[in-house]
Formats: structure tokens, C-alpha cells, sequence
């Protein structure tokens, strides 16, 4: 009897919206402040936009064209030729390998400061918001002290550390740096995530449970998918974009890409080839843009969701 009520209320109310009278939206003029604001748009589009038409246009280029001087010419020729030198022969020093010996080293570099930095820095932030650790706040103080200092001033203490430790001059002491730098930023980030999940969700899993590691396995790296890709593309773009700990710690053998780029740009003998300064800048740039391409719209998702919060 319940069912056949509700099923004629929601038949009246489906057939009251049929027969209700249609009113047309009126459309929005186009106003004067409308107008401004798309001019106003445009500009600031066109601003950002032109530098990277003559990068992506001089790269397609031939010197013949290029030494003519106009800048916002299409190619007359269309030749991939300046990619594939800057992907195979471009030299950096006296190296002459091109840019891919610095991908492959940026990759090497990448997968291990992913794995250690936010490996450390998920379990370290879970067990701070969730657990009743002995010294948190004084912990916390220190991590947020750490988080700020810069990279130079403790660049020589970390330089005898990787010494120490037998890997600097080595991809892998790059990616210990890597590491060890964002571990009080993504702590931070990941301790304030976890403080507001709710505590009755904590003390069941203990009740149920009890264990640490199975609540952490079970429970809080399943409700995490949001907050790692947010701190996973964060990371991504800082390693991959860095420069000076490259440069640094890379040695000869483990520089990354970035350091490539700026040899093959700033040291160079005779004619500045143009075009292969700008296809090795695009080379450089293009995997965190296909990052940001492929996920960009999770990582709007995990920053709505409380990622950055605090």
C-alpha cells in the first residue's frame, strides 16, 4: 500500500512536470564588463602563450631560417632534425650523448626518492595523527622547522653524509638527497590528512584488530588514494625539474637531465644553434606535462579533498 502511494505521488509529480508551462531562459547579453573581462583573458592568455610558440616553432626550424631573424615565422621547412641531434649528439661538457643519458638518469634518480620519500613519510604522518606517540609535539615543531630551512645552508653537512655513506657522486646519492628533503614537507602533509579521520573508524580497527601495520595495510593506505596522487605528482615535478642538487651530488656519471640542458645551452663553441637549445628545453619539459596531462584532474580532485589543509 506504501509502495503504490509513493509510485502515484511520483507519477502526479512526473506528469505535474510535463504539463508545467515552459519558460524559455533568457540569454545573457553581452555586457561592456563581460567584454573587458574577455579582452582582459585573452591578453594575459597571449602573454603566457607567445614565449612557448617561438620555442616550439624555432625548435622545427633550420638555422637557414632561424639566422633571418623573424621570430614569429611558421618553419618553412618542417625537420625534426634539432630534436634528434638534441636527443643524440647534443654535447654536454665534453660528453657528446645528447639528452637521453640525463632521461635515463633522471628516471633512475626519480623511482627510488618516490619510494623511500614517500614511503617514510605515509607511515611517519599516520602514525603521528593516529597514534599516541611519546614526544609527537615536540617532533612535529622540529619537522616544521625542517621543512623550511634551505638546502644551502646544509648543503655541506649532507655532501660529507652522501661521503660518508659512499654514494655521492652516484645517481643514488641524489636520490637519498631527494629524499631526505621532502620527508618533513610530505610528513606534514600527510599528518594533517590523517588527523581528521574519525576517531570511532580508529578505536573499531583497534578493537577488531589491534595491529599497527594491519589498520595501516588494511584500513588507512586504501583511504589514501587521493593525498598520494597529490603529494606523488607534487614530488615528480620537484625531482624531476631540480637542478642544483643534480649538480651537485650528481658527480659526472649521475647528473640528471636538467644539468644536461644547461651544459649543452651555456657551454658551447661557434654558432648558438637555436634550434636545438629550444627541441632540448621541450624534451626536458614534456614528462611532467604528460603527468599533469594524465592525472591533472585527480590531483584537483586530491586538493579539494583536504590535501593541503592544515
Amino acid at each position: 500500500m506504501t509502495d503504490l502511494t509513493v509510485s502515484q505521488k511520483s507519477l502526479g509529480a512526473e506528469v505535474a512536470v510535463r504539463t508545467a508551462p515552459y519558460f524559455p531562459r533568457k540569454k545573457k547579453a553581452i555586457t561592456g564588463r563581460s567584454i573587458a573581462v574577455i579582452v582582459f583573458l585573452s591578453v594575459c592568455a597571449l602573454f603566457f602563450c607567445v614565449p612557448l610558440y617561438v620555442v616550439i616553432t624555432t625548435s622545427f626550424k633550420t638555422m637557414d631560417q632561424i639566422r633571418e631573424g623573424a621570430m614569429f615565422a611558421l618553419p618553412n621547412v618542417w625537420t625534426l632534425e634539432a630534436w634528434d641531434h638534441a636527443w643524440n649528439t647534443a654535447c654536454s661538457g665534453t660528453r657528446c650523448e645528447g639528452l637521453k643519458v640525463g632521461f635515463w638518469n633522471s628516471v633512475y634518480i626519480l623511482i627510488p626518492s618516490l619510494a623511500l620519500s614517500i614511503g617514510l613519510s605515509i607511515v611517519t604522518g599516520y602514525a603521528l595523527a593516529l597514534w599516541n606517540v611519546r614526544w609527537a609535539g615536540p617532533f612535529l615543531f622540529v619537522l616544521f622547522i625542517c621543512a623550511f630551512v634551505p638546502f644551502q645552508i646544509i648543503m655541506f653537512p649532507l655532501i660529507s653524509m652522501t661521503a660518508t655513506l659512499k654514494v655521492y657522486g652516484s645517481i643514488w646519492g641524489v636520490a637519498i638527497i631527494h629524499a631526505v628533503l621532502a620527508m618533513p614537507v610530505l610528513t606534514l602533509i600527510f599528518r594533517n590528512y590523517y588527523k581528521d579521520i574519525p576517531q570511532e573508524i580508529m578505536s573499531a580497527a583497534v578493537m577488531d584488530s589491534g595491529s599497527f601495520w594491519k589498520i595501516f595495510f588494511e584500513i588507512i593506505l586504501p583511504m589514501s588514494g587521493n593525498i598520494l596522487i597529490v603529494v606523488l605528482i607534487l614530488q615528480i615535478t620537484s625531482i624531476w625539474n631540480d637542478y642544483l642538487i643534480g649538480v651537485t651530488f650528481g658527480g659526472l656519471g649521475g647528473q640528471p637531465m636538467t644539468v644536461n640542458l644547461a651544459n649543452l645551452i651555456t657551454i658551447s663553441t661557434g654558432t648558438v644553434r637555436y634550434n636545438d637549445n629550444m627541441a632540448a628545453a621541450l624534451l626536458t619539459a614534456i614528462p611532467p606535462l604528460v603527468i599533469y596531462f594524465f592525472v591533472g584532474k585527480l590531483f584537483v580532485q586530491g586538493i579539494t579533498a583536504g590535501a593541503i589543509k592544515g
